[in-house]
């Protein structure tokens, strides 16, 4: 039997259809997610009557939010984009910060998802930042 991945998905196929700068806003677009689901959660929690239902959908909002962030780095960026680089090829050290930044990425979208940390936000950010100056550098 045969799934069909939603249309925001991206294959393994692969299918050689890539869109890059896409998946970068696609990021960008679900860190400022998870921080309205922060800010979201904090003012519900604080509210004189709780809407405990309310605070769950916001909770699994940021959660899957977060996931999405993940899925991009590691099944698009780490195992489909970023190409492997010998260790005496001159293109080691990006390949190496490449890696580097969007395992930090993985670990800043996991905090996310731990608490209401907004420095998670601006790290995730930043580090979105620095991966896209690095990826499409000017050769």
């Amino acid at each position: 039997m045969l799934f069909a991945q939603g249309a925001w998905a991206h294959c393994e196929v692969p299918c050689g259809i890539y869109d890059d700068a896409a998946r970068i806003a696609l990021m960008r677009e679900h860190i400022t997610t998870v921080e309205k689901s922060m800010h979201m959660v904090e003012e519900l929690s604080g509210a004189e009557s709780m809407n405990y239902n309310q605070i769950v959908r916001w909770v699994n909002n940021k959660e899957t939010h977060a996931d999405e962030i993940q899925h991009i780095v590691s099944q698009y960026f780490m195992t489909q984009r970023v190409k492997p680089v010998a260790s005496d090829d001159s293109g080691y050290g990006t390949f190496v910060e490449k890696v580097t930044v969007l395992h930090q990425l993985l670990i800043e979208a996991m905090k996310s998802k731990q608490t209401l940390d907004h420095d998670h936000i601006d790290a995730m950010r930043n580090l979105v930042d620095r991966f896209e100056k690095l990826y499409f550098v000017k050769k």
